[in-house]
Parts: C-alpha cells; structure tokens; sequence
C-alpha cells in the first residue's frame, strides 16, 4: 500500500537542498527585463536578483490595513498586490541603440535598488534603493550610466508612488518621510479588538481583509507611517522643496502643466474589516505654484462594497493628456453593484481648472468604465468597458469635447478571446511627461500576443482610425518568440526583444522594408531585416536539452484542451516516462474561448521549481487547460464534475502519445492549483500522490465568494462544501504533500488552510506531510525556501510517483 512507504526525513535539519545539479540551475539569473527609453536612443536591462536570502526575507515587519512595512527604514516587506517581497535589482544595463554598446551602471553597495523609471526626455532616469535605514532617491544618467544620490530625501513608498516625474523631466514629485516627525508612538496601553455591527446592508468580501489593523495601537502605527510629506526636488542642483501639508497621501498624480497635482489623503476613522483601498478619502487637487488645495470629494469609508463591485461615488480620478489640468473620474448609477439592472452602469465626468465650476458629463457606458486612452489629439481617445456578466468588453473612439456625440464602436469581444485580440495601444510619452496612444496621421499601432491555435506569434499593426482597418508591420516567426518592444528614433526602425527554445532572450534591431505580395492572412505585410543588439549568454546550457511540444485534445464534452509537454534530457521516443501534471484552473463563460491555445512553445526554457522535476527523469504535462465554463452566475455548480473531466482528458491524451505511464503521473498546483490538486486527488484515480502549494481547502472560510464565484456561501452552500477537499478528507487516501509559507496575505489561502487539511487526512488514516516554511508569503522568495520545496516535491514525487510499483489504483499504463 503507497501509505506504509518509510521517508527518510530527519525530523528537523535544517533546510534541506535537492542534487548540486537542480540546485545550479534553480539559482540561475533570469533573463534581464528591457525598457527602451522615451526618445527610442537607448535600452535599459535591469536584471534581477534570483532569490534574496532567507535572513531578508524574515525581517520584521507590522501588519498595516493590507501593507507590510519594515519600520527600520519604512521600506515595503510585500509587493502591490501583497503576494510578494519586493526584489533588488542585481544590475542595470545602459544600451546604445545606433552604436550597440553597453555600459554597466554602478549601482550602491550593501543595499536594494528597486527597477528605474524614464524621464520623458529619455536622459536620465530615478530609481528608489533601500538601505538598512532609509530608502534613498537615486538619478541616474542615461548618456554615462553614472548615478548619485538625492541628499536628504528619505522616500515613504508605503502606499506607492513615491517619485514620479513632474514638469517633463526636470524635477521629480516625491512622497517623503516628514522631517522631525519623531519617534512611532508606543504601545503604552494595549487593550482588546472591539467590532461591531449594527445591521445595514451590503456585502463585505473577504478578499478585502488582508493584514488588517487589530487595535488603537496599529491605528496609531498607521498613521504615523503612512503619513508624508509631498516634495519638489530639482533634478539638476538636488535642491528639495516641501509642497502642501503632511497628509495620509495614498494615490499622488500629477498633471501634465507640471503646477497641479492630484491627491488622495486617507482619513480617520480607520476600518478594522477591510484595507486602507477602501478608507475614506480626501480627493483635493494641490497647486503647486499657490500651495493651495482645492477639496474635490469627501469618499466614506466603503466597508460594504458589492463583490466584484465598485464603491459609490466618484473614482478613478485620472489628468486628461491633452489639456493642462482637466480631470476626467466615473460615478457608478447602479450603486456599484453588478445584480442591478440599470440602462448605465456608470458615468463620466470632467472638471477643468481651477475646478470651481459643475463637471461635464462626457458619456455613459451600458457596462463598467474601465478607463480612457488619450491621444496626443484632443478629439480622439479610446474609452474602455467591461460587462463583467458575461465576460465581454467594448472599446469606442470618442471625442469627449463633443459629449452629445456617440462614439464609433471600435471592438466589441469577449473578454477571454484570445484568437481574435486585437492587441493593445502602443504608447509615447510627450515631452511633458503625459502618456498617449502612439498616432501618425491618421494611424495608430497595436502589439500583441497573436494567440493561435499553434501557439502565441506576437504582432506589430497600424490601425486606420477612418476605416478601422489593420496592416500587420511583423509578426514572430513561427520558430521563436519576437515580441515588440519599442520604436527607435529612427524612422522605419524598432526593437524586439527574441528568444527561441535554445536561444537567450536578447534584443533586435529591426528595419522595416517593401510590403510583401499577397502575405497570408494574419501574416506580415512588410518585409523587415533584424540585426542583434545584445549578446546575453545562456547561464543553464544543460536545460537546452530539454524538449517541448503542443500537445491539443478534446474533453469528453467537446471542449478543445492542451498542454505542454516537457520531456527530459536524453529521453528517447517510445519510452514511458513517470509524469507531473501542473495546472490553474481558469473560468471561461464560453466554451469556444475556454478551448483557445494560450502560451508559446518557442520560448526560452526556463525551470520552474515543478518543472525542475525534469532533471530528475519526470516528463511534464505543464500548464494543462483546465476551464471551469459556464455562466459566472452558476459555472462553479459543475466546478468539481469539469475538474475531474479536464484531468482524464490531460492524463489520457499524454498517455496515448506513448511518453507518459499511466501508473506513475502526480498532480501539483499553487494557489487555487493546490485546491484543484487536493481535489482531484480525493475525488479521483488518476494520479499516484500529488504536491499542493499553499491552497485553500475550506471554502467557507472565504464565504463572499471566490474566483468567479460571487454567491455567498448562504445562497450556494452546497457549492462551497462540494468545492472544499476539507470536507472529504476521508476520502484522501492517496499520498498529499502540502507545502504553505508561513507569512501568506492572501485571504483566500491564510496558512491555517494547510494546517487544518493537513490534521484531517492525519485524522482519518491518510497519507499526508506538512511543510511550513518560515516568514514566507504567498509566493515563495527565499532561496532556502525554494530548495527546500524543491527538496520536498522531488523526495515524494520519487517515494510515491517514479518508485510506485508497477500497477495500482491508476489503473494500467496502456
């Protein structure tokens, strides 16, 4: 029986590293990110450091209202979305575009530079860098890549937008650290968390209630944090110049004439049921000339926002591009709520300067405004909305000087479409720092993925804004993967950043040359010549032995699948391999799009921690599709039935090519994977044993909904009970690894999920291990961490999968 197998783990050692030879490639650098600058002269490679160690990752932070903020220099513990630690820049590249050459930028010793932002001249560029006890404002200079530090700036990035470009590229607007704010307040009287509710109406998502304040003593530590004092600092002398007064400043955005700036101030009192996203607001607009702020909306604290709901109110405050100072923001006229039936869902308004007078309602959208691409011509922008019902989304090129106009429907799709995607705008950014839709006439340009059904082949067009007719500029070749990256000051010239199975990720120089005669549909239009720009080398040239393939099939309803299928080195074809299937299940409310082909097969190979797996003799059934389709109001009725059906599809399609045995296939996914993982293992026959990362396992826990489920658990318990593994733990026989990190934010997977799961399967006689790792979030940073998950899924995917014996519950390998 699987379950009588002896481990040989020590009971605590420490952590535990798997083979020299997947420990050499899991610390591989990864590829640089490029950035080309605004004037297209000059290419910015900042690559990351591969995983900080463990002793940075457990440094002490406090929970703030959804931040976590380390106090010794009010540096960010987690990333935006809080899934995270923030990574340091291990080293920036300056490239010159027309002469190739590179220069190494001296970065500051013993500390954590964070990724650079562009001037919009394209001559310098600022990026934040943590030391142990501040973090400091660095400039650097695009023409010689020297850089130097702003002297006596130290940033409060707590809330984001802590530097930002301001007057074009001559000063930066900064969030800093009050001077002479004083010591954080003590905790001199620590008392109980009181709540209470007095009734009222309105749903309160959990997924709101992330690292929330617990006490007088976290209010206060809030907002002595939190607040900050807006500066001006000139770039050329460093000199540095408070504006307006210290403040919660949340949100901070300023306008294009450089004079007025939008801001957002948190305000008292403070919520201890949801995150500091939905306390109330002070929305003013400072000018910076007067120092005077104009008050624009008093936003209440929104504790009851309807799921997959927007507050009541004006929101999304944003500048017009092509005016000075006119703010553009929406009020939805539904009450947020996507339940209501109304003819609009939402309205937009506009205020000018000095912003005394009544805004002007430039349009209504039927579903919700999810935003306007300017152009640098004040009669044309794009206005985006998304009926979030049914998955589908409509794109209008409006002139919002002329309200009373109705604008020219310019796409309207699914939302999941991924074959027919149009792609999105390429932007520029104007000498004043404003963000526009690239525009050449009468044309605009589009990049995208260029889903297919043989994989993704990424795409340049030129949309006619009078015909609304496409010209494909390029198009990857079908053996590699050549995405756009930006235009060059050269006319007829722009960079993409290619990549193949065994070729580094580098950037090219492409020159675009005579249209091509009766070019294919969906092919290129133009010829184009391409020249390389970079020479980065292959850091793991063992892992290029590795094969990959697309592989599509069908599930048993008809809707069309597919995975990718890794092999190892030195497989040879007709041998049966001992399998890993990895997925995340994703909702579709159309089937046709729920079967479309996501992914490249020609991309660079690198090696997740699972897919390390591969240099141990396993084949990998990666990123297999597993939509859950149906009407987002009902899809998850069927969650568990469609789950098990995309799993026997995937296991018999990988079985039929001859590479995979039957006998020996195990099961792994993170997040809402490792639910999918611990569900198919107790729901199922068709694995051996199977590896959950940091999963949710109780849905009840999360009764305000999840993923696309928006009922709560008392309008579809069974659906909640029916989706949770917990509740049939007795029937886990088969061998479960659960691994979770110690830290996790997410309200939907909070640690407990494993430790609960993990004392029902030990209660009921299952096969089960739990591994918690130490001062880790949701997403696993630490080196350690990761070779220890590495350690741990190769020691039971080796006990329980590659040694299991020859038949068993799978069934047989035929």
């Amino acid at each position: 029986m699987a379950g009588t197998a002896t481990l040989a783990w020590p009971a605590w050692a420490g952590y535990q590293a798997p083979p020299e030879s997947l420990m050499k490639v899991l610390k591989a650098p990864p590829p640089p990110v490029p950035s080309v600058d605004p004037s297209g002269q000059r290419v910015l490679l900042t690559t990351m450091q591969t995983y900080p160690s463990i002793e940075r990752v457990a440094r002490p932070y406090l929970k703030l209202a959804g931040v976590r903020l380390e106090p010794q220099n009010r540096s960010r513990h987690d990333t935006r979305a809080g899934y995270g630690i923030p990574a340091c820049v291990a080293e920036f590249t300056l490239v010159d575009i027309a002469s190739g050459k590179d220069i190494k930028v001296p970065l500051p010793a013993g500390a954590c530079p964070g990724p650079a932002r562009w001037s919009p001249d394209g001559t310098r560029f600022v990026f934040e860098n943590v030391s142990p006890t501040s973090v400091e404002l660095w400039v650097g200079d695009a023409a010689s890549g020297q850089v130097h530090q702003v002297p006596g700036v130290q940033l409060n990035p707590i809330f984001g937008s802590a530097v930002q470009w301001l007057e074009g590229s001559k000063s930066l607007l900064v969030k800093r650290v009050p001077p002479k704010q004083g010591p954080a307040p003590a905790d001199d009287a620590p008392g109980p968390d009181v709540q209470q509710s007095l009734g009222g109406s309105g749903e309160s998502s959990t997924y709101e209630a992330r690292d929330l304040l617990t006490s007088e003593h976290d209010e206060a530590l809030f907002a002595y944090y939190g607040t900050s004092q807006l500066a001006v600092v000139d770039v050329a002398s460093n000199a540095v110049r408070d504006v307006g007064a210290p403040a919660i400043y949340d949100g901070v955005n300023a306008a294009p004439d450089g004079r007025h700036v939008l801001t957002y101030a948190i305000q008292a009192p403070y919520s201890h049921a949801v995150t500091y996203q939905r306390f109330a607001n002070d929305v003013a607009v400072l000018d910076l000339g007067s120092n005077q702020s104009k008050l624009l909306a008093r936003l209440p604290l929104a504790e009851r926002v309807p799921i997959h709901g927007v507050p009541e109110g004006p929101r999304d405050y944003d500048w017009r591009a092509t005016d000075p100072a006119t703010l553009v923001w929406a009020e939805a006229l539904d009450r947020g709520d996507w339940k209501v039936e109304v003819p609009h869902r939402d309205r937009v308004l506009m205020l000018k300067a000095p912003f005394t007078g009544k805004p002007t309602e430039i349009a209504r959208t039927r579903q919700r405004f999810e935003g306007l691409a300017w152009t640098a011509q004040p009669g044309v922008a794009f206005l985006f909305e998304n009926d979030d019902n049914r998955h589908w989304r409509q794109t209008h090129v409006v002139d919002v000087d002329k309200p009373g106009q109705p604008g020219r429907l310019l796409w309207d799709l699914s939302s999941d479409e991924q074959y027919e995607d149009p792609g999105m705008f390429v932007y520029r950014t104007l000498p004043n720092g404003a963000y526009v839709v690239r525009q050449e006439g009468n044309t605009v340009f589009l990049r995208g993925q260029g889903a297919s059904p043989k994989g993704d082949r990424p795409f340049l067009d030129r949309l006619d804004l009078a015909s609304f007719k496409t010209e494909r500029l390029f198009r990857s070749d079908a053996d590699a993967y050549e995405q756009f990256l930006g235009f060059t000051a050269t006319p007829q010239k722009f960079l993409t950043w290619h990549q193949s199975v065994i070729d580094p990720p580098n950037a090219f120089v492409r020159t675009l040359g005579a249209p091509v005669a009766a070019a294919d549909k969906g092919e290129a239009a133009f010829a184009s010549t391409s020249t390389a720009l970079t020479h980065l080398a292959d850091p793991t040239p063992e892992v290029r032995q590795i094969k990959k393939r697309l592989v599509t099939y069908k599930r048993a309803d008809g809707v069309d699948l597919s995975f990718t299928l890794y092999t190892p080195p030195g497989y040879t074809e007709g041998q049966r391999l001992p399998a890993i299937l990895y997925a995340y299940p994703a909702d579709f409310a159309n089937s046709a799009q729920a079967g479309q082909v996501s992914g490249s097969q020609q991309t660079f190979t690198r090696l997740q921690p699972y897919r390390l797996m591969l240099l141990a003799g396993y084949a990998i059934i990666d990123n297999a599709s597993f939509p859950i389709v149906g009407d987002p109001k009902t899809a998850y009725d069927t969650y568990l039935e469609q789950l098990t059906a995309d799993a026997k599809a995937a296991v018999d399609k990988a079985v039929e090519l001859g590479v995979v045995d039957r006998n020996r296939i195990g099961v792994t996914g993170h997040s809402h994977g490792g639910l999918m993982t611990a569900n198919l293992i107790a729901h199922t026959d068709l694995f051996k044993a199977g590896v959950a990362t940091s999963g949710s396992y109780n849905k009840t826990f999360t009764p305000f909904g999840f993923q696309n489920e928006r009922r709560s658990l008392w309008q579809a318990q069974d659906v909640y009970l029916k989706a949770s593994p917990y509740f049939y733990a007795d029937k886990i026989k088969l061998p479960l690894l659960l691994v979770h990190g110690e830290d996790d934010a997410n309200p939907g997977t909070e640690p407990f999920q494993s430790r609960k799961l993990y004392q029902a399967i030990r209660g009921n006689g299952g096969t089960t291990r739990l591994v918690m790792l130490p001062h880790e979030p949701h997403w696993y940073t630490a080196l350690e961490s990761n070779q220890q998950l590495v350690y741990e899924m190769l020691s039971w995917f080796d006990t329980y999968v590659k040694n299991a014996p020859a038949k068993g519950a799978a069934g047989n390998s035929k």
